[in-house]
């Protein structure tokens, strides 16, 4: 069984994903158009689940389904959509996992979402930390139940990605 867990941050996050970021650009290639730490794991300073988060944007989604025995290769798992059209989706580490790669496809607003919500919570610190100890919380309540966490803590991230939202909005004017 799979247990939730909320470490304080870890400086070793950055050189974590820089070194999956290789493996990734070994895999996907010219498909690549950029790659993004996301999650809370890419903000200096928060606690978080020590799972790394990355966010590769490619040239064409429909054909990263043909990667997927080159991602079985290095570690990783296929769940392709996973819930979210346009989105591909593997996970590493199995119950422990350590790992979350989100595909999607250059122009896919849920870039900008993600973008949006790391950054706003990079620049404003304090709302950084109020999610933080919320997620702590949350995984003393429910450290055997995922679901009661995500559905705890969707309150305070819809709360955030609006502001987000109108944050990053007003910068890229």
């Amino acid at each position: 069984m799979r247990k939730v867990e909320v470490t304080k941050y870890n400086e070793e996050w950055i050189s974590i994903f820089k070194e999956e970021v290789h493996k990734l650009i070994k895999v996907f290639g010219n498909e690549l158009i950029d790659i993004h730490h996301i999650g809370s794991t890419s903000i200096k300073g928060m606690k978080a689940k020590p799972i790394i988060d990355i966010l590769p944007v490619v040239k064409d989604i429909m054909r990263i389904d043909q990667y997927d025995n080159a991602m079985v290769l290095i570690g990783y798992e296929s769940k392709g959509e996973n819930g979210i059209p346009e989105r591909r989706y593997f996970q590493k580490g199995g119950d422990q996992r350590t790992h979350h790669v989100h595909i999607y496809e250059k122009g896919n607003p849920e870039i900008d979402r993600h973008l949006a919500f790391r950054d706003f919570l990079r620049a404003h610190p304090e709302d950084a930390i109020k999610y933080g100890n919320i997620k702590e919380e949350l995984s003393k309540q429910f450290p055997y139940d995922i679901e009661s966490y995500i559905e705890g803590k969707e309150e305070i991230v819809k709360e955030i990605e609006r502001k987000a939202l109108a944050w990053y909005g007003s910068l890229t004017k």
